[in-house]
């Protein structure tokens, strides 16, 4: 399994598609010599590892969750993990994945109205809690009523937040503190990240003093402290949904989906954080 974070001027993407042309020639050559051994062509999709575009909330759990897949299938996949949006763009630009994975249904329904889905794939995965964070050696609870004054609290410091006009977790942060009548007087002090994993790791490292990222990024690092949880009503439902896209379609990527979407991957998405649908799922 292979793994990487994209960055927002999508060097890592570009990279992937050269080497994809490569692979495509390499194939290419391959299927011919197969073709006169009378062989057949099969081999060349089913050969290449499936490639998961990820929110990058999924990063510790999902790389568990297929490592346990590819030992029980000897099927192997590439992770490629950046915020909801940026994958989906990069997607509705033909970007060669196999599986999509965001971290709200709005980016997947983006790339659905696209035609870019196999139809009934699509389903959702697990939920998530948004959190504020703090520095670990800062080991505060915090009490987030209406009007509660974070500006204060921050006292000229900084608060991290995934991209607030693009990026999930940014969009749902803001949509909180919107919630609670103090967006405003925060906005001065935000700054922002490409991607959640990116805002947890200013705070992390003390760049930041408070950060607002999701439940399951908070337990993926023990050098931040949960100073206080965002009641679920103060923004809307944290779904991830996950669809098969139709260059994927293939066994490999059913049999993956299908693994993420069973019992097993069920309780280590739990183990990392993340937290079970409401009603059951859909």
């Amino acid at each position: 399994m292979k793994t990487g974070m994209i960055s927002s001027n999508g060097l890592r993407f570009l990279r992937r598609v050269r080497f994809s042309a490569m692979r495509r020639r390499f194939l290419a050559g391959a299927l011919a010599l197969a073709v006169a051994a009378g062989i057949g062509p099969a081999f060349a999709q089913q050969d290449r590892p499936v490639t998961v575009f990820a929110a990058a909330s999924m990063k510790n759990a999902l790389e568990e969750i297929v490592s346990l897949w590819e030992a029980e299938t000897g099927g192997e996949a590439v992770l490629s993990f950046a915020g909801s949006s940026l994958l989906a763009r990069q997607i509705l630009q033909e970007a060669p994945a196999d599986l999509y994975i965001s971290a709200n249904v709005q980016w997947m329904d983006e790339v659905e109205k696209a035609g870019r889905l196999v139809p009934e794939t699509r389903r959702d995965l697990v939920s998530n809690r948004l959190v504020l964070i703090s520095p670990a050696n800062r080991k505060a609870e915090i009490d987030l009523r209406p009007g509660f004054d974070l500006a204060a609290l921050l006292d000229g410091g900084k608060l991290a937040m995934a991209l607030v006009d693009a990026v999930p977790a940014g969009q749902y942060g803001k949509a909180v503190l919107s919630h609670l009548g103090i967006w405003e007087s925060v906005v001065p002090h935000v700054v922002q990240a490409d991607n959640v994993r990116a805002a947890l790791h200013y705070v992390a490292t003390g760049e930041a003093s408070y950060g607002i990222v999701y439940a399951s990024d908070a337990a993926a690092e023990p050098r931040v402290f949960v100073a206080a949880t965002f009641p679920a009503a103060s923004h809307p439902p944290i779904r991830y949904p996950v669809a098969m896209l139709k260059q994927g379609d293939r066994a490999q990527t059913r049999s993956l989906l299908g693994f993420l979407t069973g019992n097993q991957a069920g309780k280590l998405f739990l183990k990392h954080g993340f937290s079970p649908l409401p009603g059951g799922g859909s």
